[in-house]
């Protein structure tokens, strides 16, 4: 494998079946809840820290949050699929990574890279259509200017497209692979 290229591989999850929790209360937790809020409004989301920003507490207020006005400790994944550390305490950030590992949890800590099982990249929505952007963790300012540009050339009645071709794919007959090649057909000028 190359090291030229991005080998990560692109999931989409469903936050609202899964339990997040996020380690700080700043200016880095606040990012990444309104990130991740951002996406997925229905996310089942905790926040531990000691001390919570202003604007932090905004964001959470409007969503289903739970914040925790504590210090970071082990007990507290507990349950917990997806864990990000944001405090402004490498220590601390480094327990929460440990603890996740040796527990089997994914975990992000931010501006980190080394010790991420996953990153947190641009993403674009467009009803029905998201469209995930990844540059290895290298350059965030290069997937924000991709974000942009995708969110700009998606029009904004994708949804109508996409309804009408589910519509369309439930009558089509035939095996799987005949179904692939009329809808592959009936696409291909989306692309050209």
């Amino acid at each position: 494998m190359s090291e030229d290229r991005n080998n990560l591989y692109p999931i989409f999850l469903k936050t609202k079946e899964l339990e997040v929790l996020i380690v700080g209360g700043g200016y880095v937790a606040e990012e990444k809840l309104t990130f991740l809020l951002k996406s997925s409004p229905d996310a089942k989301v905790t926040m531990v820290s000691p001390l919570f920003k202003k604007g932090t507490l905004e964001v959470a207020a409007k969503a289903k949050v739970t914040l925790v006005e504590e210090r970071y400790s082990a007990t507290y994944l507990q349950g917990k699929h997806i864990v990000i550390a944001t405090t402004d305490q490498p220590e601390t950030n480094m327990e929460v990574y440990k603890d996740c590992r040796e527990r089997n949890i994914l975990v992000n800590v931010a501006d980190n890279p080394p010790y991420c099982d996953f990153y947190m990249g641009g993403i674009v929505t467009k009803g029905h259509v998201k469209v995930a952007i990844s540059t290895n963790g290298k350059s965030p300012t290069t997937a924000k200017r991709l974000r942009q540009f995708f969110e700009e050339v998606i029009p904004e009645d994708i949804n109508h497209l996409v309804e009408n071709l589910n519509n369309y794919r439930k009558t089509i007959k035939g095996n799987f692979e005949k179904k692939v090649q009329t809808l592959n057909k009936l696409t291909e000028s989306l692309v050209k």
